[in-house]
């Protein structure tokens, strides 16, 4: 009889007490309120955001902090661009010297040939000399045609064959050396395909997958905050030097934008509203209902937000792939 519990190791699979001891696979874990990012924080420093501006999906940054990742990223595509470059020099001098390779073997096939053909014309003439004695006549020699382009064509077709024989050669080789034989890109039959023109550009990685960030798509963010004197003001700056615990209102309804809120941002005129305000005042009319500027569906695009902690708040758990096993 089989063990039970955590002492039972006769299953085809883990147990729960098994899978916790071991450090491997995809450990997930729940997000509790403290854990989420402030709607006024930054996706970068994670701070109160200083100069807010935000992306074409909603995304706040601080405005010195987006400005240094996109130099960043602009140094590092430079260097992968360098990389590529250097890539596709290395890939364009294999193939000439692949080439050559191939156009030897032609011309050392070709003299081989002309070897043996030239010796087996010798016995043949030697032998028949012998058979028919002395009064044999000497042949009249013939007029060769010669064609280049026939002759280019024939060369080609020589140096093709080549390659393939060379490639050929080179899979046999590679199978001594297969170490994984269930993967791809290591079977016999696998060869280095051409390098691929890869754009590169400066990203956004707060979405999954990222999309294309640059500075002219950036959007500066007026959020609207209560005064000490209980009347709103309207700034492109968070007082996060004089009070952290200040928070950001909608200027028409005067409702606090928290995470549990959702928050849209008219593009035209930089103002923060709620959803209940931009699908009420805004939509229908086509304009802010702050400031009338004018507001097509294409210039409100939603304030990203983290959650609240609940599960159908938004991002509640957090999950890190880990390495499984592998033979």
């Amino acid at each position: 009889m089989a063990r039970h519990s955590k002492n039972n190791t006769s299953n085809s699979v883990f147990s729960y007490a098994e899978y916790k001891k071991l450090d491997y696979g995809t450990k997930r874990q729940r997000l509790g309120k403290d854990s989420m990012k402030d709607r006024l924080g930054c996706a970068l420093c994670l701070q109160r955001a200083r100069d807010p501006v935000a992306c074409s999906q909603g995304h706040l940054y601080c405005k010195e902090c987006v400005y240094t990742d996109l130099l960043e990223q602009k140094k590092e595509i430079k260097r992968q661009q360098a990389k590529l470059e250097a890539m596709a020099k290395e890939e364009e001098a294999e193939k000439e010297r692949v080439r050559a390779a191939a156009r030897e073997r032609v011309l050392k096939d070709f003299e081989t040939r002309q070897l043996g053909l030239g010796a087996s014309q010798r016995a043949r003439a030697a032998g028949a000399e012998d058979k028919a004695g002395s009064d044999v006549t000497r042949g009249t020699k013939r007029k060769f045609d010669f064609d280049k382009d026939e002759a280019d064509t024939l060369a080609r077709e020589a140096e093709e064959a080549a390659l393939k024989q060379i490639e050929a050669e080179q899979a046999e080789a590679r199978k001594a050396k297969l170490p994984d034989f269930w993967l791809p890109s290591l079977t016999p039959e696998a060869l280095p395909g051409p390098l691929k023109d890869i754009k590169l550009q400066t990203l956004c990685h707060c979405s999954k997958p990222a999309h294309p960030l640059s500075m002219k798509s950036l959007v500066p963010v007026k959020f609207a905050f209560n005064t000490s004197s209980g009347q709103s003001s309207s700034s492109s700056t968070t007082p996060s030097a004089n009070n952290d615990a200040t928070e950001a209102i909608c200027p028409s309804c005067k409702k606090g934008l928290t995470n549990t809120a959702i928050a849209y941002l008219i593009r035209s005129c930089s103002h923060v509203l709620c959803k209940t305000c931009t699908e009420d005042l805004v939509k229908p009319n086509g304009q802010c209902c702050v400031c009338d500027a004018k507001a097509k569906s294409k210039d409100i695009v939603e304030l990203a937000r983290e959650g609240t902690g609940f599960a159908a708040g938004g991002i509640a758990e957090a999950s890190k792939a880990g390495v499984s096993f592998q033979g």
